[in-house]
């Protein structure tokens, strides 16, 4: 996996717009329309989020955004009163943002396109990063976080959000009933609309055994069919792929397994799929970085 397809995948696909019905042809180029629609039901679905950037402590600081989306949550930061800078991989996404920040007249620190691989900032340049489902899409984990904690200060602090691997939606959703769904699909030669069908469509091209080995399946359903690369994560496994940091909270938030109906079940501390892990860089030694 390298990281211009994943960059060619999200340009073509921006974060969450086909889930309103898409920027260029639901919205007659209406970027405001776009993302008051796109903002009003990402928070419905998932309302822990702005209760979550109360509790961070942005205002102050100066914050790095890794991966930007729509940038609702690049606003959310702003409004709470952080310096903020954005960098996102893809051109798409840095002009929606930065149109959704001059049409909404939002201050901002910089914006820029680049790869979390070689962050074009220099050393100890932020109070804190913040990356929200972005990090899990990135191969080369274990050198994007040296970079994150290189333009970091001494004391300053990730803040990432990542796919829960142990979740109610990879444990049951994703490792047995999608993948049996799929094969009772795919044994009756069926070919249905929707993401089901460019599903059974993987498989024909890809061969069943090797579409539904978890090493591959896992990227196909967590972003769409067509997603190159997505991994999911265990505090064991971020200990593990973040050694420039050391975990000082973590916490789950999130009901969500489809086609099971769960989102009303109080487990998301417990089986959610979104983890969300503070963390603190260190050195060689695994102690706290001095200035």
């Amino acid at each position: 996996m390298n990281e211009a397809e994943i960059k060619a995948f999200w340009e073509a696909h921006p974060c969450g717009d086909h889930q309103v019905g898409g920027l260029r042809t639901g919205h007659a180029g209406s970027h405001e329309a776009f993302f008051r629609e796109y903002d009003a039901f990402r928070y419905e679905q998932e309302p822990h989020i702005p209760k979550v950037l109360d509790s961070i402590g942005f205002s102050g600081k100066k914050v790095l955004e890794i991966g930007l989306g729509q940038g609702a949550e690049s606003e959310q930061i702003i409004r709470r009163g952080a310096c903020w800078s954005g960098l996102d991989l893809t051109a798409e996404s840095v002009a929606r943002v930065r149109t959704r920040l001059e049409v909404r007249q939002l201050p901002f620190q910089d914006l820029k396109q680049g790869t979390a691989l070689n962050i074009p900032y220099p050393s100890c340049s932020f109070d804190m990063v913040f990356s929200h489902g972005v990090l899990h899409h990135i191969p080369d984990i274990v050198r994007a976080q040296r970079e994150i904690a290189r333009v970091l200060r001494p004391d300053g602090e990730l803040v990432i959000m990542v796919y829960a691997k142990w979740s109610l939606n990879y444990l049951l959703a994703i490792a047995f009933l999608r993948r049996l769904g799929l094969m009772a699909l795919y044994s009756l030669k069926m070919t249905p609309g929707g993401i089901y069908g460019e599903h059974v469509r993987n498989v024909r091209e890809l061969g069943i055994v090797h579409y539904l080995r978890m090493s591959n399946f896992i990227h196909r359903n967590t972003d769409g069919p067509a997603n190159p690369y997505s991994k999911v994560y265990s505090l064991a496994d971020i200990r593990r792929d973040f050694p420039s940091f050391r975990i000082i909270r973590s916490y789950k938030r999130l009901m969500h397994a489809p086609p099971l109906p769960v989102s009303r079940l109080p487990l998301a501390s417990l089986l959610g799929w979104h983890l969300w892990v503070h963390l603190r860089p260190v050195d060689e030694n695994g102690e706290q970085r001095v200035a």
